[in-house]
């Protein structure tokens, strides 16, 4: 050991640093850690390096929690100290670049990837190199097969894998605990990263640590240790690492950095858009890619059987894509769009208008040309199909709010221009023409996205205002000026026949799958915008797509009668439950604690949420409202119609058919929903009225009961029910005055009413018509305080309690004497 005590000293400083982290606090660890990557060369900290980062952001498998980024928030006492920590240009990006200007790589085994990425695994298995810039020129193809195939990452890209993975890896949170606050140790440090990297003002600042050529160059391209060519690949370099050639030693400092923004970028992309299913994955595959596959599978079936197969192949048939983001994941992803496109409209407004020469890339910084490219090159497509698979899976709650600001966010590239907002009211704005060509290139996130929120839209119980929020928020954005024209015109630039393509298509164009850029100048131009719209929605749904016109008879349909109607009919529910309430409200008083008033849950407004009363309601009436004019507008409906439309529904609401049951069929076991009452009933369209089904005697001890009088009391009419049941029956079995006198007494069950309630078993029904004695109406309290008031009053006029009682149940028996006399009379009236 002394005689090299280099050879030992790394691990023996990683020793150190593992038994510091189970007994020193952050503050104190973190101090030594800035004093080791001040003071120890790169050689010495390689070793550390991977163990440090697991130690921050857990481990790839989930079960080192590692800091807990995701619930450190800024009312913790480490907070701050983990921020300084971690920031830009903190001692733990200071190690990455120390690291970086050595050259040291860090292999991730494939299988390690995160499971979004699971279908690149199977492509990679294939032997096939995945259309992925993330991972080109990063394989390490073995010689002795796939089984061990890794992927190197210098540094920076080592730690921002694990950084972009910390978002998405399962965690062993204690109980109760979770991580979805946009004040986040983590969410702060995303935009952090992001505004250091991708600045909307300036450039990138330069590397901290600087080697002795004056900065840290970007990394070089790596050759796999097996070529291409033996997996079936002939052409290395299906797409480029980079957007640009990397940078020499004596060029530009800002090409020289410009290749830590675009990691930074692929790796939030790749990492955290990748959810999509494996057949959409293969069919976005470029041509080139799709023809190495084919030439793989047709070299594999001409070699004889290997029985050391790796174990993935053939896995691209059978895998089947997880879905699972949270909430604090969208979240997440809505802050990259949001910073993507404020970084992306930061490009100088000379800089965008110059005329796209063959070298105009002289004049340009990469940094400009970079903002160029990046939401077309980068977001546009994963994103897509990132919202399409939230949009098919989301439960219908409103947490689906944050997949919807997300999209919103999307399209409205305008609102991140960096320029003060119009002082006109939202509804007044009109969206400037230079965007019609971002409309027409994003054309399926406007107008396929727009039909299956719809979808959604209808399925949705509308008279919680949270919902209605969102019918709002959407019908708000698409009816902004010249949108709606913007979108209208993209669709029919799509359907132009395609003759009139065929001698304008650029020979060499490069779709975005193949690192083109439709946004890009350096790029061949295509001016045709017919081609551009073209190119986008076969890029994205494929050349046998059905595409489904926004403004087509079809979709308009559909709006005009049952999104509308829904509409209209959540309006008329909101109100009926508020005016309920209202009436609700204004009839408590005192007596109605005495038994005058409803006290039961059970006779309250069924269907009504404690959220859904006063205020509340209002919003969803209004949110609604808007919704309506905001949807006419879209779609130049006639207001004419949609008056009548809602009269109509208004003259039905009035003549009772509000009270009508929900559609419903006949059967041997009772009344049974069909789709449409079961659709009837998520949009409070039409109810059962809430009744309890079970032995009444069993129910739970309300909080006006007492338990022990409600025990007692059940254990005595059990045992009479029980001594006395045929006796009973034979009562109430009569035809006559005494068998109707009986069923008064001895049963619960109102003929005129229980059509109302929700269907029931016809076991159930018989069970509930079986006379029998309930003596539990005696333990409420509000009974005994009745009895207790009488009885006192007796006394006050000189009868004792057994005449008070004689002349209770005298005045019980009349009571119900009068009620079966006059049944029929009262059910009349």
């Amino acid at each position: 050991l002394m005689a090299n005590p280099t050879l030992q000293q790394p691990s023996f400083l990683l020793a150190n640093l593992k038994a510091d982290a189970t007994t020193k606090p952050l503050l104190q660890r973190c101090q030594d850690l800035v004093k080791i990557i001040d003071e120890y060369p790169a050689k010495e900290l390689h070793l550390i390096f991977p163990w440090l980062v697991e130690c921050v952001f857990g481990s790839l498998d989930g079960v080192i929690a590692g800091w807990n980024l995701r619930l450190l928030h800024s009312r913790s006492n480490e907070y701050h100290i983990v921020m300084d920590f971690l920031n830009p240009s903190g001692p733990m990006m200071k190690l990455v670049y120390k690291l970086q200007a050595e050259e040291y790589k860090y292999e991730i085994p494939i299988n390690y990837l995160p499971s979004c990425c699971n279908h690149i695994t199977a492509c990679i298995q294939e032997g096939v190199l995945p259309d992925c810039p993330l991972f080109h020129n990063k394989l390490q193809f073995p010689l002795s097969g796939l089984l061990t195939l890794n992927i190197a990452f210098n540094p920076f890209e080592f730690f921002m894998f694990n950084f972009a993975y910390c978002l998405i890896s399962p965690k062993n949170y204690p109980p109760g605990q979770y991580g979805s606050s946009t004040d986040s140790a983590y969410f702060v440090l995303v935009d952090t990263y992001l505004k250091y990297f991708l600045p909307t003002e300036g450039s990138v600042p330069p590397s901290p640590f600087s080697d002795s050529r004056g900065s840290v160059s970007a990394p070089s391209p790596r050759s796999s240790s097996v070529s291409f060519a033996s997996y079936g690949i002939h052409s290395p370099s299906l797409l480029k690492h980079h957007i640009f050639h990397q940078p020499s030693v004596n060029a530009d400092p800002a090409a020289q950095e410009i290749w830590r923004s675009e990691t930074l970028l692929q790796m939030f992309v790749e990492i955290w858009l990748h959810h999509y299913s494996l057949e959409m994955y293969q069919k976005l595959q470029s041509p080139q890619v799709k023809l190495a596959l084919l030439q793989y599978r047709l070299s594999m079936s001409s070699m004889p059987c290997q029985p050391h197969a790796p174990p993935g192949s053939g896995t691209l048939h059978t895998y089947q894509e997880p879905f699972s983001p949270t909430e604090e994941h969208v979240l997440v992803v809505r802050l990259l769009v949001k910073h993507v496109h404020a970084f992306s409209n930061s490009l100088k407004p000379e800089q965008l208008s110059s005329s796209p020469s063959a070298h105009s890339h002289t004049h340009t910084s990469p940094l400009e040309e970079f903002k160029r490219v990046v939401v077309q090159r980068f977001v546009h497509q994963k994103l897509y199909l990132f919202l399409q698979h939230c949009f098919g899976h989301w439960p219908l709650d409103a947490s689906f709010r944050a997949v919807l600001e997300t999209w919103l966010s999307y399209i409205q590239p305008w609102r991140y221009t960096g320029e003060k907002p119009n002082p006109q009211p939202d509804q007044n704005r009109t969206v400037p023409e230079k965007w019609e060509s971002f409309v027409h290139e994003n054309l399926l996130m406007y107008t396929k996205l727009f039909q299956v929120f719809l979808n959604r839209a209808v399925r949705t119980d509308l008279v919680n205002a949270k919902n209605a929020l969102m019918v709002f928020r959407v019908a708000k954005v698409f009816a902004q000026p010249n949108l709606a024209e913007m979108t209208q015109k993209g669709e029919q630039l799509f359907l132009e026949p395609e003759h009139v393509l065929h001698h304008r298509q650029p020979r060499g164009y490069l779709t975005p799958g193949q690192g083109g850029s439709y946004l890009s100048s350096r790029q061949r131009v295509v001016t045709d915008m017919v081609f551009k719209v073209k190119s986008h929605v076969y890029g994205l749904e494929g050349q046998d797509c059905q595409y489904k016109q926004m403004f087509g008879t079809e979709l308009r349909g559909a709006v005009s009668l049952p999104l509308i109607q829904i509409i209209v009919q959540a309006r008329q529910t909101a109100k009926r439950i508020s005016d309920h309430s209202s009436e609700v409200a204004a009839n408590k008083s005192f007596l109605s604690w005495f038994g005058l008033g409803a006290s039961d849950l059970n006779h309250s407004f069924p269907g009504a949420e404690p959220e859904e009363t006063g205020e509340y309601l209002k919003k969803t009436h209004e949110f609604l409202d808007r919704a309506l004019e905001n949807l006419c507008q879209i779609f130049k409906l006639n207001q004419g119609q949609l008056n009548q439309l809602i009269s109509n529904l208004g003259s039905l609401e009035d003549d009772g058919n509000s009270k009508q049951l929900p559609d419903c069929v006949q059967s041997e076991n009772g009344l049974i929903l069909t789709d449409l009452g079961r659709r009837q009933i998520i949009n409070g369209l039409r109810r059962f009225d809430i009744h309890y089904q079970g032995d009444p005697e069993l129910q739970p001890i309300r909080s006006y009961e007492n338990a022990l009088l409600v025990r007692l009391f059940y254990r005595i009419s059990s045992l009479i029910n029980e001594r006395f049941g045929r006796h009973m029956n034979a009562l109430c079995s009569r035809p006559d005055f005494l068998g109707r006198l009986g069923r008064h007494y001895l049963t619960n069950l109102d003929s005129s009413t229980k059509l109302k309630h929700s269907p029931m078993s016809r076991h159930v029904l018989e069970r509930s018509q079986r006379p029998k004695l309930s003596l539990r109406p005696l333990a409420s309290y509000r009974t005994i305080l009745l009895l207790l008031l009488f009885y006192v009053f007796g006394a006050l006029l000189s009868l004792g309690p057994i005449s008070s009682t004689v002349l209770l149940l005298a005045g019980g028996f009349l009571y119900g004497l009068l009620m079966t006399l006059f049944a029929d009379k009262l059910k009349t009236h």
